[in-house]
């Protein structure tokens, strides 16, 4: 078949050539919608997060079979000629999980400790820490939106801190018990978090999930982590909310000048084991498609996924 990559790096090539004999293979550096300007024979599409697939692209791969997405979001492959084309789409969830579940606490542990600001301070040869008195995270109430990969990583990690970890998802694994999770309601557990992560993919359903109305249960000194996207807080309590905010991903830079709002590029994933995770699992989910099984990964975008 006719294979295209997009968004793609030497190292993935190399690792993609060695594993896919018998194919035809195309790699492209930079995104579809820039790479893609003419009909093309491609049968498989494979790409990352910065590619937008609309509809006048896919008017362009009149072949296209199957699209993957090397990513666990999806938002950016949501058309709906794949669903009139019966198109088969898949994901790589799971992948990031420790990567992005230490890479928040990471974020908490900085606020936590003011670990930003003295290093700036020293830096500069300023060694006064007498006004960046932190808080320990042992004790603290820690409430976990979204219980997937990542979400469950996190509470691992707040166990071995000594929070008490409560959580909220539409659906019961028996691993929250063995953590030792409590289930609570949405609203309960906005009530009662030192410490909000939200660790659940944007969809309709959880698009504002925290919004101007149940914002206001949430404690005023709690610290919010946000390694989700972006939308699943109304953009507006980024501004208002007296909490100190971190965020793995903004799209607002005039936050950045916000006193207690923090933000990193979109790097939360970014470990060498998370992104071999993404390679191995995008190949297998091609080596499924090719002998004709449906990916593991496959996605109905048609429907939410679940959180």
């Amino acid at each position: 078949m006719n294979i295209a990559f997009f968004e793609i790096k030497e190292k993935e090539k190399v690792f993609f050539e060695s594993r896919l004999a018998g194919h035809t293979l195309f790699f492209f550096e930079g995104t579809i919608q820039e790479e893609l300007t003419k009909e093309e024979p491609f049968d498989i599409v494979s790409l990352f997060i910065y590619s937008q697939i609309e509809d006048h692209l896919l008017s362009l791969l009149p072949n296209l079979k199957y699209l993957q997405t090397r990513s666990s979001g999806y938002e950016h492959v949501k058309c709906k000629s794949l669903y009139s084309r019966e198109i088969k789409v898949s994901n790589v969830s799971g992948y990031g999980g420790p990567a992005v579940a230490e890479f928040a606490f990471s974020l908490l542990l900085n606020i936590s400790r003011h670990t930003h600001t003295a290093l700036e301070r020293s830096e500069r040869g300023n060694g006064n820490y007498l006004d960046l008195k932190g808080f320990e995270l042992q004790g603290k109430t820690v409430g976990i939106i979204g219980l997937g990969t990542i979400g469950t990583q996190m509470a691992k990690i707040a166990r071995g801190f000594g929070m008490k970890i409560i959580g909220y998802t539409r659906t019961y694994r028996p691993v929250y018990d063995e953590i030792g999770i409590e289930l609570t309601g949405l609203h309960e557990l906005l009530g009662k978090a030192d410490v909000l992560m939200l660790a659940l993919p944007l969809t309709p359903s959880t698009t504002h999930i925290i919004n101007m109305h149940n914002s206001a249960l949430i404690k005023p000194k709690a610290v919010i982590i946000n390694i989700a996207r972006c939308e699943v807080m109304e953009p507006l309590l980024y501004i208002t909310l007296p909490n100190t905010i971190a965020s793995d991903v903004c799209n607002d830079i005039t936050l950045a000048r916000k006193e207690n709002f923090f933000y990193t590029p979109h790097m939360a994933y970014y470990t060498q084991e998370a992104l071999q995770r993404i390679l191995e699992t995008s190949l297998k989910n091609m080596q499924q498609f090719l002998t004709g099984k449906t990916p593991q990964n496959c996605l109905k975008l048609a429907c939410e996924k679940e959180y």
